[in-house]
């Protein structure tokens, strides 16, 4: 097939999904909005999703739930006989699996070696804990990601983030794999095994084995509210943060509190804003949400409104953006794709087909030409210039880093990565900036130049740079490049084949666009927020997906942009806003009001599928010599409440017949929770799991997060690889959330560069002398050190 620039960039690239679940589902739309013809083999009764609803709305015979209607835009279905399915693969390029098929994964990609086969399964296709029975919620317990970042007041038990994000994000995921192995070898097959326990871990910590090494301390001991955090306004709700001590001292003048401010002191933040809270609280009380976000804005704090499912399409910033559009089927609102392209384009959605519709038209398929052709993209060969910062940004280059390419980290002397600065290591300590465990974990495998672009030398230099480069990498916020005079157009100019990914937090227009953005405010303004926590009680900030879903889903923009290149010789524009791709992981919640009227809330540890499911605290002590050992269980379907059954040795409380359907369990879901947690507080974690786990409950061991490396399975997989740093020493880092079967396990990693390490090397190779690079850093306009 012949592609032009105006065809998706996966036009002609067939995909069979095989899958069923949420996170085959969104890998294969993901794969669809870029151009892809995906065909879903359905059994004869249909995907479950064709009849699920969160809210538990009636799905009409011969309706389909409106997440399905999402998920299922442009696609194609089937009712798969052995045949049918045979055809299929032969004729395509790219398998999606996950358990549940009668075909296994390893059987496909044998019989089919052309395919690009992607697994997404709980823990992996390899390893002991393979075949052991597990949920969203249990793997977020196994990664750490329930107490990761402190979610929860420490009085009460923790709480999950909501909203099945695991699932979304494991998707996200799949899709960037199969991308990026498409890229590498078109017509080439490539089993693809990922495990959703890996991309939790990546998604909902902040690399806490590397701290622990680093460091020889835990990350927290202790779980805290992050503070201001939601906060009660006179008429609902709204959210403040403080990522940097500058905008707790802002924030203190804000309130009318400079007496607060200590410059000598910024470290302690965290238990600053704590100590705090209550008079912050009381300030916002007495003030519409309106005029705390006016005068936050004002400021420079980061703020938003607490979004839900009702209320999101009416966001200003949102209506101007058109983030919502009416399901091209059924007519509810769904949000946009996640990323825009530039020339490339996305295929506009197309309405989701109905069970077997398209049976007919795939009987005797011959094989296609894929619209793969040609040489493959060697990432050794790819040059990206990464102009980010923090953790959205750096995930999503560190996959290409990952993948070989020669990714150059830009940052100066005077604005240093903010990760460098956020560990705790203080100025006294020998390259303090060199001992940030975050930074080194988002930065492995880069090279470092430090450049100060606020200079006239500094700007030529920058522009030369951009020259050289295939692809760049920048989220701040819009107006900082547009002051330089370095938007899309003039990079073009600069290079016309050149990819630039912009990851501004709320997009390049709309009237939050300069409004400062971290992973709380994102997921504030997403619906993230609104479904994490005790339904009593303020939403909880996850204050972790924000960063790395934005990545992953930046990622996927730019794999769709290089293969756009790659057969069209153009270059594009990606714009990847955060808070876009968090409403694609937070769809649900709109899509059930919109449909339904159904506003989704938060339920503590509950959730619309298992029940029960909830945490039960154990009777050992954790780590730390405290009562807060605690198990997850999630019963998730009616043979596994009869195992539940069983290894509890049948007690009468569990008899009743109303208990045998989900219905019911959900109906006397208290008096569950009161049995089990009974049971539970009599035990062991290790003796708990183990008896449910034999069974083929979902259960998991609720990890403190710099124990992932403790995990047998993770182990197995070498999921974690150590590294030698020259400042800090060995510590463990972890990889990539995939293994691939014509690819080494290992990743041969190298340590984070060193601040301005790779100074001499590259500005060499723009032509500069020693002596004009010498003048360069007496100068100041590139450096090794943080100025003082």
């Amino acid at each position: 097939m012949t592609l032009t620039p105006a065809d998706p960039p996966l036009t002609g690239c067939a995909v069979v999904d095989l899958s069923t679940g949420i996170p085959g589902a969104y890998c294969t739309k993901l794969l669809a909005d870029g151009g892809a013809q995906v065909v879903k083999v359905e059994p004869p009764e249909g995907d479950p999703l064709r009849r699920w609803s969160a809210s538990g709305a009636t799905i009409q015979p011969g309706d389909d739930g409106a997440l399905f209607s999402f998920l299922a835009c442009s696609k194609e279905s089937v009712v798969g006989d052995p045949e049918l399915v045979r055809g299929l693969l032969a004729s395509a390029d790219v398998a999606v699996w996950s358990p549940g098929s009668p075909l296994s994964p390893q059987e496909i990609h044998r019989t089919h070696p052309h395919l690009v086969v992607t697994s997404i399964t709980p823990f992996g296709l390899e390893g002991p804990w393979r075949d052991r029975a597990a949920t969203e919620f249990t793997l977020q317990a196994w990664s750490g990601g329930i107490v990761g970042l402190g979610r929860g007041a420490p009085d009460r038990a923790p709480v999950h983030v909501g909203g099945q994000v695991g699932d979304w994000v494991s998707g996200a995921y799949a899709a960037a794999a199969t991308m990026a192995v498409r890229l590498r070898a078109p017509g080439t097959g490539e089993l693809i095994d990922l495990s959703m326990l890996e991309v939790h871990v990546l998604s909902l910590t902040y690399h806490p084995v590397t701290f622990r090494d680093m460091l020889d301390r835990p990350w927290q001991q202790t779980r805290r509210l992050n503070m201001p955090g939601v906060a009660t306004a006179k008429d609902g709700l709204v959210a403040l943060g403080c990522a940097t001590a500058q905008q707790f001292f802002d924030l203190c003048a804000m309130v009318g509190h400079p007496e607060w401010i200590d410059e000598k002191n910024p470290v302690s933040i965290g238990e600053r804003t704590t100590a705090t809270a209550p008079v912050i609280q009381e300030w916002i009380a007495g003030r519409t949400v309106a005029e705390v976000r006016e005068l936050a804005t004002a400021f420079r704090i980061p703020n938003s409104a607490v979004v839900n499912g009702a209320n999101a399409p009416a966001m200003d910033h949102f209506e101007a953006r058109r983030s919502f559009l009416p399901n091209p089927r059924d007519g509810f609102l769904q949000p946009v794709p996640p990323f825009r392209l530039e020339p490339a384009r996305l295929r506009p959605p197309g309405p989701a087909p109905r069970l077997g519709e398209h049976t007919g038209s795939h009987r005797g398929t011959a094989r296609r030409a894929s619209g793969k052709t040609g040489a493959g993209l060697s990432f050794s060969g790819l040059r990206v210039l990464d102009m980010t910062a923090f953790w959205a940004g750096p995930s999503c280059t560190h996959v290409l880093a990952l993948l070989g390419a020669e990714v150059i980290h830009l940052e100066s002397t005077s604005r240093p990565d903010g990760t460098r600065l956020i560990a705790g290591v203080p100025p006294t300590v020998d390259q303090w900036w060199e001992r940030s465990p975050i930074f080194a974990g988002l930065n492995t495998n880069k090279k470092s130049l430090t450049l100060d672009f606020r200079t006239e030398r500094g700007r030529d230099l920058l522009r030369r740079l951009i020259a050289t480069c295939d692809v760049i990498v920048e989220n701040y916020t819009p107006r900082v490049l547009d002051q330089l005079g370095l938007d899309y157009e003039a990079v073009r100019a600069l290079r016309p084949d050149t990819i630039m990914v912009r990851m501004p937090g709320f997009g390049l227009d709309g009237p939050w666009r300069d409004n400062a953005a971290f992973a709380f405010v994102i997921e504030d303004a997403s619906g993230l927020t609104w479904l994490t926590g005790h339904p009593e009680s303020n939403p909880v900030e996850p204050y972790s997906i924000g960063d790395p879903n934005a990545g992953v889903h930046a990622l996927n923009g730019l794999l769709l942009a290089l293969e756009h290149r790659r057969q069209t010789g153009e270059g594009a524009l990606v714009e990847a806003a955060m808070v876009d791709a968090a409403l694609n992981v937070a769809a649900e919640q709109v899509i059930e009001y919109s449909a339904y009227g159904a506003l989704l809330e938060r339920a503590g540890n509950r959730g619309p599928r298992a029940a029960p499911q909830n945490l039960y605290l154990t009777a050992e002590q954790d780590e730390f010599g405290r009562r807060d050992s605690w198990v997850a269980i999630a019963v998730a379907t009616d043979e596994q409440w009869e195992a539940l059954r069983d290894a509890l040795g049948h007690p009468g409380w569990a008899s009743s017949p109303e208990l045998s359907t989900t219905e019911g369990r959900h109906k006397h879901h208290d008096a569950v929770d009161e049995q089990l947690a009974a049971w539970c507080r009599e035990r062991g974690a290790d003796e708990i799991v183990d008896r449910l786990w034999r069974a083929g409950v979902p259960v998991g061991k609720v990890m403190q997060p710099h124990r992932q490396a403790e995990l047998e399975q993770l182990r197995c997989r070498g999921f974690f690889e150590e590294i030698d740093h020259p400042v800090s020493g060995r510590a463990r880092y972890s990889t990539l959330p995939v293994r691939l079967s014509r690819s080494p396990v290992h990743r041969r990693l190298r340590h984070a560069p060193l601040l301005g390490r790779h100074n001499h090397e590259l500005l060499a190779e723009l032509g500069l002398t020693e002596r004009e690079i010498a003048v360069l850093e007496a100068d100041g306009v590139i450096g090794r050190a943080p100025a003082r």
